[in-house]
Order: C-alpha cells, then sequence, then structure tokens
C-alpha cells in the first residue's frame, strides 16, 4: 500500500517548523508501525511546489493520500483534492491537522474518504489506513464517509509518551526551512544561518488560555516524554544528520521544572555542547531555573508575555496577569546568565488596547527583550459554514472584531509589520556550527 502525506502547495502567513513537524512524525510512526506501508511525506508549503511538480507527484500512484491541515493552509485544499481526484481516481483522501479539530464538519465540502477530528494524530491516521471501508460502522477519531452520509466515530485514542515515534530527519527539508529562517526580522520562531532540530517533548497544558488551541486538542494533562530518550535522539540525530542547535517544542517547556532540572543535569554531567531554546510563561519560571538552564546550553527562551496592562478586565488566566515588576525580575535574571528572551505579545486582547500594547513593545525591547506580537484570533468563532476567506483570516496577523476603529488597527498593524525599534537577534553567534561540533568530537571533548 502507498501513502502520500502531503502539506499542500501555499503560502504560509508564518513559519514554524514545530507547526509541520507531525506530518513526519505521522509518517514515521505509520511506517514503522506498518513495514509493509510505503510511505512518503512531501512538505509543498515549505518547498513551493509547483502544481505541475505536484501532479508529478501523485503520478507515481497511491492508494491514500493524507492532507495535512493547520488554520493558514487550507487556501489550497480545493485545487489539491482536485489533482488527486483527477490524477489518481480511486485514491481514497483525508486530512488531519489543527483546523479540523476545531471545525472538522468544514472539511466534508471536499468530499474527503476520512476526517481525523479527535485523538493524536497518529493513532487518527493509523487507524483509517487500517480500518476504512464504505460500509464502514465507524472509527474512533474520525469522521468517514460511508455509502449512508458521513458517520463521525467515538473519541481517538490520545498516545501514551512512550508510543510515540520521533520523525526521521532525512526526510525534512532543512534547507527549505533554513531559508524561512533568513530574515530574523520576520520574527519566525527559528534562528538564521543555524539549522535547528525540533524535538516534541511534550502534549498538552493544564494552563487554559481561552485564546489557545493545545487544551482541546492534546487535552489539558500533559504527557512528557522522558529525558533519557530526548537525550537519546539528540544524540542520535548528531550522528545522522547535521544541525546546529535545540528547538525543544512543548506548549510549556518548563511546566514540570523537576523534568526540565533532570534535563539540565544531564546535559552538563554529558559535557553535551548543545545550545537549545524553548517556550514557557513567566508563572513557571524562576531564578533557580534559569541559572540551571544557562549552564545547561539555554540560550533563548520565548515567553508568553502576551501584555503588562493593568486593565481588570484582561481575558487572561489568572497565572498569566502579570506584572511589570515580575517580568523585570526574569529579564534581568536572563539578561545575567546570557538568555534572550523572546516576549509573545498578542494584541486586540479583550479588555486591553493597542495604546498598552505599544506601552508594552517600548517597554520590553526598552529592557533588552526581543519582541514577537501577533493577534488574538478567537478560534472559537469558527464555523463549519465559514467560508475560505473566512478561515484564512485565523492565522494571527489579521484583526477580528477589536479594535473598532480604523486608526487604533492602523496602529496595531504598524505594531506587527512596520515598528523598526526592535533589532535583530545575536543569539547565533553563541552557536556552533556542525563542523565545530566535529573539531571538538575529533579532539576528544565531544560525547
Amino acid at each position: 500500500m502507498r501513502i502520500l502525506l502531503l502539506i499542500p502547495p501555499y503560502i504560509p502567513s508564518y513559519f514554524n517548523a514545530g507547526h509541520h513537524l507531525p506530518l513526519f512524525q505521522v509518517a514515521t510512526y505509520i511506517r514503522e508501525r506498518n513495514s509493509s506501508w510505503q510511505v512518503t511525506a512531501l512538505d509543498g508549503g515549505a518547498l513551493n511546489l509547483t502544481w505541475h511538480e505536484l501532479a508529478q507527484e501523485l503520478a507515481k500512484g497511491y492508494d491514500f493520500i493524507g492532507l495535512f491541515n493547520d488554520f493558514d493552509a487550507v487556501d489550497s485544499f480545493g485545487r489539491t483534492a482536485m489533482y488527486c481526484r483527477e490524477i489518481l481516481p480511486q485514491v481514497k483522501i483525508f486530512t488531519f491537522g489543527r483546523l479540523s479539530k476545531q471545525i472538522p464538519d468544514w472539511f466534508k465540502q471536499f468530499d474527503f474518504e476520512g476526517i481525523v477530528f479527535n485523538g493524536d494524530y497518529e493513532s487518527g491516521v493509523e487507524s483509517f489506513l487500517l480500518n476504512y471501508a464504505p460500509d464502514t460502522k465507524g472509527i474512533p477519531g474520525l469522521i468517514v464517509k460511508t455509502s449512508l452520509g458521513y458517520l463521525q466515530g467515538d473519541a481517538g485514542q490520545m498516545l501514551s509518551p512512550e508510543e510515540w515515534i520521533l520523525p526521521d530527519t532525512l526526510e525534512i527539508p532543512y534547507a527549505a526551512y533554513d531559508r524561512m529562517y533568513k530574515n530574523d526580522l520576520n520574527k519566525f520562531c527559528g534562528i538564521p544561518d543555524r539549522r535547528e532540530l525540533v524535538i516534541p517533548v511534550a502534549r498538552g497544558c493544564p494552563v487554559g488560555c481561552e485564546f489557545c488551541d493545545v487544551p482541546p486538542m492534546q487535552g489539558k494533562s500533559e504527557r512528557r516524554l522522558s529525558v533519557e530518550r530526548v537525550i537519546e535522539y539528540i544524540m542520535e540525530q548528531q550522528r545522522i544528520q547535521p544541525f546546529d542547535y535545540v528547538s525543544f517544542y512543548a506548549p510549556t517547556f518548563t511546566l514540570n521544572r523537576r523534568w526540565v532540572k533532570e534535563l539540565c543535569r544531564k546535559f552538563i554531567e554529558l559535557r553535551l555542547p548543545i545550545r537549545w531554546k524553548c517556550v514557557t510563561t513567566i508563572y513557571h519560571l524562576n531564578k533557580e531555573l534559569i541559572e540551571l538552564m544557562a549552564q545547561a546550553g539555554c540560550i533563548r527562551i520565548s515567553l508568553g508575555v502576551e501584555t503588562i496592562s493593568v486593565s481588570p478586565n484582561l481575558n487572561l488566566p489568572k497565572i498569566k496577569l502579570n506584572t511589570e515588576a515580575k517580568v523585570e525580575e526574569l529579564l534581568a535574571i536572563a539578561k545575567q546568565n546570557d538568555i534572550e528572551i523572546n516576549a509573545f505579545i498578542i494584541l486586540g486582547l479583550p479588555g486591553d488596547t493597542i495604546e498598552a500594547s505599544i506601552k508594552t513593545i517600548d517597554w520590553l525591547i526598552d529592557e533588552g527583550a526581543r519582541v514577537r506580537p501577533t493577534v488574538y484570533t478567537p478560534y472559537n468563532e469558527l464555523h463549519e459554514n465559514s467560508s475560505t476567506i473566512e478561515v484564512g483570516k485565523y492565522n494571527r496577523q489579521l484583526f477580528h472584531q477589536f479594535p473598532q476603529s480604523l486608526e487604533e488597527r492602523q496602529k496595531g498593524y504598524a505594531l506587527l509589520f512596520a515598528n523598526q525599534k526592535d533589532r535583530a537577534t545575536e543569539v547565533m553567534k553563541r552557536i556552533m556550527q556542525q563542523k565545530e561540533y566535529e573539531q571538538e568530537s575529533t579532539s576528544g571533548d565531544h560525547i
């Protein structure tokens, strides 16, 4: 059986390799679980595929095609499905991703055979491939097309971390990803001129931010890989595929402080010369943790600051109502430990104002932090009858109802796209490239 897992060609609103990683993680999972299946994973968005090139790939012949969906990656779904049906009339098409977890019924318009709406992607995709038939009685985690119409199955399976299979990096188009990160002022998450190994170490988050899609998709309880597995994967990939630093991909990296301390101590014990970055919240960070992370090679922490507004009407969990004093304290500690703070800011947050966002951003830059602003996006307002254009607006770059006035919107977009106060990162200067790792290895200083 031949299977193509595809991110269709599209123009991304922004780029984060971690958001594309599930394509390759699912491919590796089903390939290893079913050795007779021939699985190809293709990131048509990052590769900027032409329709001709996609047609050439389809002409190789596939039995199943899985389209990976995201909030801003569905503009071309109709045309992609048309090409698939035209060139491969007997092919079975299914979709999985973040958007089908939000509004699965929206994808019925494409006449797909399967729509993963619940559970982990790996279990949903595998279940569809193993069990789909036009007369099926239902598949957990999926909406499937049957002879009697679409049928929704029971809740899908959430895998334990022991069941996760980390991706085969040899099929990830790193050269394309490197180009996406080249212009640092685009404020994408990668580091320019350095190759990134993304490791998905955790799923799920209990924090409960109303604007976040993680708890509905991955659960409110965190699941996390063992430290031993993470270290093993780093060292394995360093032998197989060149990379310059690690991005630990987790909704809240320091949620489990004991795990983070264990990881850091392992880095220090093994004298791993690998630099790394992560994402967390102010509430889950303190002086002790920052100092230990710095000793273990952490060079950047992306912090969900959101705003430093003191408005009593902010629509944020209590633990995210940050005070200026607390943020200032953490920025100072990070600076003392030579860690760059990348502050995530939300514009248009209910209860906030553009003027408060301007103050937040200016203050953070003056304090030495880098700033990455995005727009408040009410995913809960998406619905199955939304048009493709309406869905495309849920990309964290375009305002919805707020702010109301044209003047406020212009100020907001100026903050997003024309703010010249922030500066490019210099953190790459502290990251050795692969050739330097190899020099250390031959000298006996590298594990």
